[in-house]
Formats: C-alpha cells, sequence, structure tokens
C-alpha cells in the first residue's frame, strides 16, 4: 500500500493546527475511522480540545467497545451528551435529539472539529477544510479529512496502528445508531431504503 502524499498529510495537520488556535475547541466523536486518524494528531496539536460524544442509547456494542480503545489508546476522555428515546429506525430517528445535543456541546464554544469528508456523498462533496458555521452563530468549522480518500485513511491507520471500528470491517463504510445502519459503501448504508442521507448535525 502506497504512503499518503504530503499534500493528503499536510492537509490535515495544518487545518488541525489553525483549529488549536481556538480556545474553546471541540472535536464531535463517532468513533468512525476518521476520528481515529484526527485524533492521533489532534491530541499532540491541540491538547485543550474537548472530545464529546452523542450517545442516542442505540449505539452498536461496537462502538462502546471502540469508545473504550480510543479512550485507552489516545488517552482522553470523552464527553458524553445524551440523547435517549425510543429510537426504531428511520421513522423515529434520533436526528432532532441528535441535534439538540449538538447544540448543548457546542454552548461556548468558538469552533468544532468534524470528520466530513468530500468523498462520503453528494451532500458532503462541497465541504471545505475551513469554514463558518451559520447555524450555530458563525463559530469557525473546520473539516480536516475533507479531501482525504478512503484508501487515505486506511493506509494512515495501517501505518501507524491506530485503533478502529470492527465493524468497518464487515462492510460498513459509514456507522450511526444500530436501528438506522447497515452495511454499505459510502453513507449508502444510513437509512437505506429511504430518502434520508443526513441526521442533520452538518446540514
Amino acid at each position: 500500500m502506497r504512503g499518503l502524499t504530503t499534500d493528503v498529510a499536510g492537509s490535515l495537520t495544518e487545518t488541525l493546527q489553525q483549529a488549536a488556535g481556538h480556545d474553546r475547541l471541540v472535536l464531535l466523536c463517532s468513533f468512525q475511522k476518521e476520528e481515529s486518524v484526527i485524533l492521533d494528531e489532534l491530541l499532540v496539536i491541540a491538547p485543550h480540545v474537548r472530545v464529546v460524544t452523542i450517545d442516542t442509547g442505540v449505539l452498536f456494542a461496537e462502538t462502546l467497545a471502540t469508545w473504550r480503545a480510543f479512550e485507552q489508546h489516545y488517552g482522553v476522555r470523552v464527553e458524553v451528551e445524551e440523547a435517549y428515546g425510543d429510537w426504531t429506525g428511520p421513522e423515529r430517528c434520533c436526528g432532532v435529539a441528535k441535534v439538540a445535543a449538538l447544540e448543548h456541546a457546542l454552548a461556548g464554544a468558538d469552533a468544532w472539529i468534524t470528520g466530513l469528508r468530500r468523498e462520503q456523498g453528494p451532500t458532503r462533496a462541497q465541504t471545505e477544510p475551513v469554514d463558518v458555521d451559520s447555524k450555530r452563530g458563525g463559530i469557525a468549522k473546520y473539516s480536516p479529512l475533507a479531501h482525504w480518500t478512503e484508501r487515505d485513511l486506511w493506509t494512515r491507520i495501517h501505518e501507524r496502528g491506530l485503533p478502529y471500528h470492527p465493524l468497518h470491517d464487515a462492510g460498513y463504510e459509514s456507522i450511526g445508531c444500530a436501528p438506522c445502519t447497515h452495511p454499505g459503501s459510502g453513507r449508502e448504508g444510513r437509512w437505506s431504503g429511504t430518502d434520508k442521507t443526513e441526521c442533520g448535525l452538518h446540514l
């Protein structure tokens, strides 16, 4: 497997260095491969960052195990925002509760970091590494992997022996809540069989 190009690797580092200039910085973590890569550099560059996850109460058991693995490997305590409810599938999706949990997590923050990548799908194809979140008072929004490919991620994970979510090995490229997530490429496994493509955190 080829190594990462200087441009790809540098885009992550440079974006995180810019994000580190914010005193009240938050990383939203879903314990997917993107966060495996981001945390590996972020905690060195910006040790003051708050790492936050949204727990809907219907996460995969594998997600909970990856959560523990991340905390152990990276030496970080992940803060929790709860979005519990009777989530049974796309018809009863946790989206509204997740958005409310994100708003609470970002209260007082002046910047946040996401794992968005252009390659993930049409709704994310215009993602910029550095942006302004107009939905949240104009705080800065950083997507340091915007230009990274699936191959780039796995190259970095394997080169550095980083922990990652085991469901990625079972054909799940994108992983959300258990009732609404199935194996699939890109985000095809999320809310499959419906027109829904986003839970509302980013769009």
